[in-house]
């Protein structure tokens, strides 16, 4: 199995050598090296759960990820692979590093191409310090940047995804509700359109989180769940009205000068809008690492980029009568749509959605 898995990694990373040139197979070789490593070193979930050097918090979180598994593939109608059956301790906070770009005066991300996911508005890392150097050479060139850890991410698929050590560091729900996450992008997947992909997964981390939270959780566990998503709401459109402020600003057609102090004047604003927002958290700070790093168009991108169409996938859920099985059906049409074509229906859901559509 591993000398399939090194074929497939090597084919990729030669393809790109004759498409790319050299810079390109330095960049690739650090993905296939840094992936090859998680794949030769994970070991069997029930190897490690039954291991007594297994401490007993990893082992507890360990076993809660396989029921939130099982419900996943039982309630979600998720895939039933090898997936998250193995475990791999990267012994660091992220398993790798995303790299976002957007222009200064602009929301359009900048966008990367590769073979298998086609085009996605990340460039991803598996060393911080490297990702950290691409972020400053893009800077450089006068490009407003974000440096994200993620702590998992899918291979859609093509290999046997491992849980490791990153997803588990949080909090029992979090746990499922990332599980949900990853687990739907093996379900449905399009390549060059990262905003339709992460929205899909983010609608089914959500919903699926919602169903477990009924199944497993207490009164209390179910009440502080609405409290989170409302926060969530919150700060989303905390966002939003910051970039709808200020792409009015960019299509002003100002001079830069004037739009760079009234851009730097905006961001200082959502940081006080977001201290007012806090005032009715009842203490919740839960954010506040989210806005104590740089504020530009960069970050509001990555925010976008998993929120902004989640409204669609609800409206087409209900609109599948709640049947998992039928939305999936229907998001895969949406899929095969052509990209403006997919947008266009995208709209139309959320024209559609009620108002109350992105708080349930």
């Amino acid at each position: 199995m591993v000398d399939k898995i090194w074929f497939r990694a090597a084919a990729v990373l030669i393809f790109v050598g004759v498409v790319g040139g050299c810079s390109t197979v330095g960049y690739y070789s650090q993905i296939v090296s840094g992936h090859m490593q998680i794949v030769v070193g994970k070991k069997p979930l029930d190897e490690v759960v039954s291991d007594d050097n297994t401490d007993n918090k990893t082992r507890r979180r360990l076993q809660l990820a396989v029921r939130a598994r099982q419900f996943a593939v039982q309630e979600l109608g998720l895939p039933d692979n090898d997936s998250y059956t193995s475990f791999y301790d990267t012994k660091r906070n992220y398993v790798t590093w995303n790299v976002v770009a957007a222009e200064e005066f602009s929301f359009n991300p900048k966008r990367w191409c590769f073979p298998v996911a086609g085009c996605v508005s990340y460039r991803g890392y598996y060393a911080e310090e490297n990702a950290q150097k691409y972020a400053d050479q893009l800077a450089h060139e006068n490009y407003d940047v974000a440096v994200n850890g993620a702590t998992a991410y899918s291979t859609l698929g093509w290999f046997a995804d491992p849980l490791l050590n990153t997803m588990l560091n949080r909090s029992d729900p979090s746990i499922a509700a990332l599980l949900f996450h990853e687990m739907a992008h093996q379900q449905l997947y399009v390549g060059n359109d990262s905003k339709f992909n992460e929205s899909f997964a983010g609608f089914v981390e959500q919903q699926g989180l919602a169903l477990w939270q009924q199944q497993q959780g207490s009164a209390d566990q179910l009440a502080e769940l609405e409290n989170r998503r409302q926060r969530q709401v919150g700060f989303i459109n905390l966002l939003k009205d910051t970039r709808a402020d200020l792409q009015s600003l960019y299509d002003s057609g100002a001079d830069k000068k004037s739009m760079r102090a009234k851009k730097a004047e905006r961001y200082q604003q959502l940081l006080a809008d977001y201290e007012t927002l806090k005032t009715s958290w009842n203490g919740y700070r839960g954010y506040d690492a989210w806005f104590q790093r740089e504020l530009n168009n960069a970050r509001l991108v990555s925010v976008a980029t998993y929120t902004d169409f989640i409204p669609a996938f609800e409206q087409l859920f209900a609109e599948s009568g709640e049947d998992f099985s039928e939305f999936y059906v229907a998001a895969e049409a949406l899929a095969k749509l052509p990209f403006d074509r997919r947008r266009e229906s995208m709209q139309q859901l959320m024209d559609r959605a009620p108002a109350s559509a992105g708080s349930r």
